[in-house]
């Protein structure tokens, strides 16, 4: 077992300030290679951003000696291995961890048997998704309007914004006017009360949803609060770390739409289970996808067995190269499913080469 650290630079229409507000200049992805004694390679994904050194140690020192000499499809039934991590976090690094390495055992399964994951998942039901346009945060009204009608001439139907005032919400809904869906996501920054006051401003630019309103994140009876009082549907869910965490939150009725994250909650597995919960308390999963390798392919072939169709969130950055190939597209505003056998996806060695980080 191997995580790679790629670095890779990206233009997001402006210059970005990253985590500890230092520049962001590249897109960095953790990337974990498997390989099993047959000579089979799977990907897979861990979360990253600013935890990635910790994550990377984590699979590296504490998590890859669990599955070492194993068999590689125990990949639905790793409660053991879960158990015996149980005490070093629920959520964070060692789940991170946990995540890329299941991602990449279904990546194996799947081309053990020459099928894609949506079919040892179950039988697809779709193969081709819309996506909406997930910009960075720009605190700028005016570029924020620029970058909205940009994403709307790509042939975005939906905008997500990552703001938290006003009038950025607002020059997005007057550059693009009212033909499209707006959602804005603020990372969890305010007090109930806050939220609260903040929704009924922002909604007069008819949300699609509000996302993550609420500090902290796990305040589940003031999202509840929030999606009966605020007349604004209400997302969240990828920072629950947990399956069974996500039963906690639903049966609070906190949220319109849930957003289990694949390589934050630990995998496909636990994010199956999320679906299924989700669908028994008619919610639907709109999944957090901010990737561009096997995190973005082992959700699409996840949703691709839900009996409804999701939008697929595309971070609205071009990426200087793309490791994992065409996958990252959006044509005509839709996502594929890959159709090749695991998750679908090879990566480019050469473009892992050149922007490997040491």
């Amino acid at each position: 077992m191997e995580p790679i650290l790629l670095k890779i630079p990206f233009d997001a229409g402006t210059a970005s300030t990253g985590f500890g507000d230092k520049p962001w200049t590249s897109y960095d992805m953790l990337v974990v290679r498997v390989e099993t004694d047959d000579g089979i390679v799977g990907w897979g994904e861990s979360w990253g951003y600013g935890v990635i050194p910790a994550v990377k140690t984590a699979i590296e020192q504490v998590v890859a000696a669990h599955f070492i000499g194993r068999d590689p499809t125990i990949v639905g039934n790793l409660r053991e291995i879960w158990h015996k991590l149980h005490l070093f976090g629920r959520n964070g690094a060692i789940v991170y961890a946990m995540a890329g390495i299941e991602i990449a055992l279904w990546d194996i399964c799947g081309k053990a048997v020459h099928q894609p994951v949506h079919t040892l998942l179950g039988s697809a039901q779709r193969l081709q998704f819309p996506a909406y346009a997930s910009l960075v945060p720009y605190r700028d009204p005016a570029l924020v309007g620029r970058m909205t009608a940009k994403a709307l001439a790509e042939g975005y139907p939906t905008v997500k914004l990552h703001e938290i005032d006003v009038p950025p919400v607002r020059a997005a809904r007057e550059s693009g006017g009212e033909g499209f869906e707006l959602m804005v996501d603020t990372n969890c920054p305010w007090m109930p009360w806050q939220a609260l006051e903040m929704a009924r401003r922002m909604n007069e630019y008819r949300l699609y949803w509000l996302e993550e309103p609420v500090w902290p994140p796990e305040n589940f009876p003031a999202l509840a609060r929030m999606k009966r009082e605020s007349g604004v549907p209400i997302a969240a869910g990828e920072n629950v770390g947990t399956a069974r965490e996500f039963e906690t939150l639903l049966s609070h009725d906190a949220v319109t739409y849930a957003q289990p994250s694949v390589t934050k909650i630990g995998g496909i597995a636990e994010m199956r289970k999320v679906c299924v919960m989700a669908e028994a308390h008619n919610i639907p999963v709109s999944p957090h996808s901010p990737y561009f390798g096997p995190g973005l392919a082992a959700t699409l072939q996840l949703v691709a067995t839900l009996p409804y169709p999701v939008q697929i969130e595309r971070v609205f950055i071009q990426l200087e190269a793309s490791p994992f190939g065409s996958m990252i597209d959006v044509r005509g505003g839709t996502m594929r499913v890959p159709d090749g056998p695991g998750l679908g996806i090879e990566p480019d060695r050469e473009l892992l080469k050149r922007y490997r980080a040491l």
